[in-house]
């Protein structure tokens, strides 16, 4: 019956949403990928929005559902059928009102859950432009699908469904991703990096301290973007990880082709709140210090997590917290495995949390790491506990999950300022907290 029911809004909310893109003729940009793609979105709107009248996908709005909400400006209904009927009228009003307020331009995040999804999406969206963040050999999602290649077949719809005469724009880092332009030779191409040459390029990326501090607190990072002979730094602040200097890049590729000022774009990214849950960089209590990628979790994001972490210098512990990567089908023991392989001669301590994640902790016991070091539990909550004792100053927290297993909790539990958390932490709204 609740199968039957989304059926339903999903097809009359698309039907809205046709109708509304056929009525405002506003510009898409489409975003896909494994990983990175809210953040790219959100860096995009901070570029955009100074110059023009913007909507983006609200939080991971990215589904056959989250796309038409989007379009349509509508909030989720979650499981309150009073909730989507509202939104059904009001969609149904917004596709015959008269408005001069509709946005000129619509971000909107797009992911596949199982094979169709996007495929199906793209039967009526057609993007003016298309932004590819990365892949991952093991993606999130993989579970409901064949195989990789065939979650990376998934998403190339997008860029099969960008209009001819649109752009590009792809990560020149991930060949998996670089090998798109096949599909659409003839539009054209621009592309970002840190590795490989490219369009907009990053260099020198380094830890940024904060001023006047004695034990040399981290406040983020720095880097520098070249493009066409130009070299101009950007530093981002409250978060660590290449994961946050590729939407940066992204975004100023999109503003430069829309014939936005660079420098200009820079002081706006600079000035950006970072969205929770995404690699930042929290004080937590006993005068420690957490990273924070509760948002979600996946092998490749936990790779860029611990690459991360293995950086910063640090005289107290270095705490690794993974939880349960969820969606991974018959990937998820070897994924896990590997996660747990990688943590070792990173993490003085692991703590896994969740039953998949005992595979982390074997792992990283079949490779080295010592049993009196590794903690298991099954629930965020209990392990946030444990943590709260074993902390000391200047120890470094690294916590990572996917949302199921809702490792924020460990966060709210660690954190110096747990009034803020509304502010500071994911799935903090009424919702989540009742699940």
């Amino acid at each position: 019956m609740k199968f039957v029911f989304k059926k339903i809004i999903v097809t009359l909310l698309t039907l809205e949403a046709r109708a509304t893109l056929w009525r405002y003729r506003p510009k898409i940009i489409a975003i896909t990928g494994s990983v990175g793609k809210t953040s790219t979105k959100d860096a995009i709107y901070a570029v955009l929005s100074g110059e023009f009248h913007v909507r983006k996908s609200e939080k991971s709005f990215n589904s056959d559902l989250g796309v038409p909400l989007t379009i349509l400006g509508l909030p989720n209904g979650w499981s309150n059928p009073f909730l989507w009927c509202v939104n059904l009228f009001r969609g149904f009003f917004s596709c015959f009102r008269l408005t001069s307020s509709f946005p000129k331009w619509l971000i909107l995040e797009v992911g596949a859950d199982h094979p169709g999804d996007i495929r199906n999406l793209t039967k009526w969206l057609k993007p003016d432009l298309v932004v590819v963040t990365k892949l991952s050999d093991v993606p999130v999602h993989v579970e409901f699908f064949n195989s990789p290649k065939d979650v990376a077949r998934e998403k190339s719809f997008l860029v099969q469904a960008v209009k001819d005469s649109g752009t590009l724009f792809l990560n020149a880092d991930d060949e998996d991703v670089l090998a798109m332009r096949e599909i659409k030779r003839h539009v054209k191409l621009i592309t970002f990096s840190i590795d490989l040459p490219s369009d907009f390029q990053a260099s020198n990326i380094e830890l940024a301290y904060e001023k006047n501090s004695h034990d040399k607190k981290i406040s983020g990072m720095t880097f520098k973007v070249n493009h066409n002979g130009s070299c101009v730094p950007i530093k981002v602040s409250g978060a660590l990880g290449k994961q946050h200097v590729y939407p940066v890049l992204a975004a100023l590729a999109v503003g430069q082709s829309l014939g936005l000022n660079l420098v200009e774009m820079i002081s706006g990214l600079e000035g950006r709140i970072l969205p929770p849950g995404r690699m930042r960089v929290l004080s937590g209590i006993k005068g420690s210090l957490i990273i924070d990628d509760t948002y979600n979790s996946s092998p490749v994001a936990v790779s860029e997590a611990l690459r991360a972490l293995n950086d910063i210098k640090t005289p107290g512990k270095k705490i690794v917290v993974l939880g349960d990567m969820l969606d991974l089908g018959k990937y998820s023991v070897k994924a896990h495995e590997k996660a747990g392989k990688e943590a070792v001669g990173i993490a003085d301590t692991l703590i896994t949390v969740g039953l998949k994640a005992r595979d982390i902790a074997n792992g990283a016991l079949n490779n080295g790491m010592d049993e009196k070091n590794i903690f298991q539990f099954d629930e965020s909550a209990e392990a946030g506990k444990y943590i709260q004792d074993i902390l000391s100053e200047a120890d470094l927290v690294l916590v990572k999950g996917s949302q199921g297993i809702r490792m924020e909790k460990i966060v709210e539990e660690i954190m110096a300022e747990p009034q803020l958390k509304d502010d500071l932490l994911v799935r903090q709204d009424k919702e989540w907290r009742n699940r």
